[in-house]
């Protein structure tokens, strides 16, 4: 929740059942909880939302191939790319930066 912005300082908060510790561990465990939230979110958007094989070793392997490409999507950002491209979704790397490639191939015999 958010309760105002005052000279560019944001006052948020919280709430948890949890007793005792600090509230630097709070914050920290809470915001590790939002990211965690955002891989997931990020494997559905990559191939996690549905099993599409009907063998349960097909489906293995679909799930391996998920977690090669959500691999590759952590790694880039900090290898190859700046700025704010650091901080795109998968949906949008796939929209701009990987389309490019099918774009340049249209044919077998062209370019």
């Amino acid at each position: 929740m958010r309760f105002t912005d005052l000279v560019g300082l944001r006052l948020t908060c919280f709430a948890t059942n949890t007793k005792g510790g600090q509230l630097a561990d709070l914050e920290l465990r809470h915001r590790r909880r939002a990211r965690c939230e955002d891989r997931i979110r990020n494997a559905r958007d990559t191939g996690l939302r549905n099993l599409p094989l009907h063998d349960t070793a097909q489906n293995q392997i679909w799930l391996e191939i998920i977690s090669l490409a959500l691999d590759l999507l952590a790694w880039m950002p900090m290898l190859a790319l700046t700025a704010e491209t650091r901080r795109w979704e998968p949906k949008r790397l796939r929209l701009r930066l990987f389309s490019a490639a099918a774009q340049l191939v249209t044919t077998g015999r062209r370019r």
